[in-house]
């Protein structure tokens, strides 16, 4: 296989935001602006290996909404909540936890929160435990994608709601959609391109998925990538840029669709960062055409065109 390397520049410096909050995760939105969700202390895990969901004290969250040019902030204060994602929904922010217990019947946490610029909440609503990707299409269209413990159950959830691995809701929570196509024990990675172009990739087949036309008329389609284990990847729809799979974490894979449905073997990425040294990401987002990495708190960006 081909090698191809690649020296990136950052285009963003988030130092002087960060300072008393730790990085939770860096996120693309559909409007390309980039959101940065931190939190003044990051929870312990329960017993040592369990995330957890409810918190037993407040804690308080920074939402960044970064463009080349300017950083704005959304203090959220007091919350009870563990949250992972964030994505602009509306005129609001979604911030989704990736754990939610179930306890009795009709009982269970809320995983999901809009709030307002100003870091009230304007509303909650369900969406699942296990979560392993939140995101939000420019008409609002949430999708989720969920890991192992989401499909078959966990945390109290015996008919888990995320048993399909991949489902789309309203901006209210209400589900619209629910994959019946893909057998998913394990959706490790999604990519909403536009409202009528979602992309997925799933365990056990490791295969790639297409679901065009809209969650109203959806078709999916599939293909077979030829990598396992890929944690995430992004598309211009003829090029591909994978993450590298097991064992391969961090190393990348550029493909190409030469054929419907077949891809190439393809050629590995090495990224640089500004200083000739492997760019190693504590982040990182695929979204789209381009793949987003957080390092420390600096952002690089690159598009799957310009490695061609």
């Amino acid at each position: 296989m081909l090698n191809k390397t690649v020296a990136l520049q950052p285009f963003v410096d988030i130092s002087a935001h960060v300072e008393g909050f730790e990085i939770i995760s860096t996120q693309f939105g559909a409007d390309g602006r980039v959101y940065v969700l931190l939190i003044n202390q990051i929870p312990e895990r329960e017993r040592g290996m369990f995330v957890p969901a409810a918190l037993k004290e407040t804690y308080t969250y920074k939402v960044l909404i970064v463009t080349d040019q300017h950083i704005d902030e959304v203090v959220i204060w007091g919350q009870y909540y563990n949250y992972h994602f964030v994505q602009p929904l509306e005129n609001h922010l979604l911030l989704v936890g990736a754990r939610c217990t179930y306890y009795d019947k009709g009982k269970y946490d809320l995983n999901a929160k809009v709030c307002d610029y100003e870091g009230h909440t304007v509303r909650e609503f369900l969406l699942g435990d296990g979560i392993q990707s939140v995101q939000v299409t420019e008409k609002d269209t949430i999708w989720t994608s969920y890991f192992d413990e989401g499909v078959f159950g966990n945390y109290g959830w015996n008919n888990p709601i995320g048993a399909y691995g991949l489902l789309a809701w309203d901006e209210h929570g209400n589900k619209i959609y629910e994959n019946h196509t893909a057998d998913i024990a394990d959706c490790y990675a999604l990519n909403a391109v536009n409202e009528k172009e979602i992309w997925f990739y799933y365990y056990t087949d490791f295969s790639l998925g297409c679901i065009t036309g809209g969650h109203e008329q959806a078709k999916v389609t599939f293909m077979n990538p030829g990598i396992s284990g890929s944690s995430g990847f992004c598309t211009d729809g003829y090029h591909f840029l994978f993450d590298g799979g097991y064992g391969k974490h961090g190393t990348f894979v550029l493909k190409k669709n030469e054929k419907p449905g077949i891809l190439t073997k393809g050629c590995k990425v090495h990224f640089l960062n500004e200083q000739a040294k492997p760019l190693v990401a504590t982040t990182q987002d695929f979204r789209k055409n381009r793949v987003l990495f957080g390092a420390g708190n600096l952002l690089y960006q690159v598009a799957v065109e310009e490695l061609v």
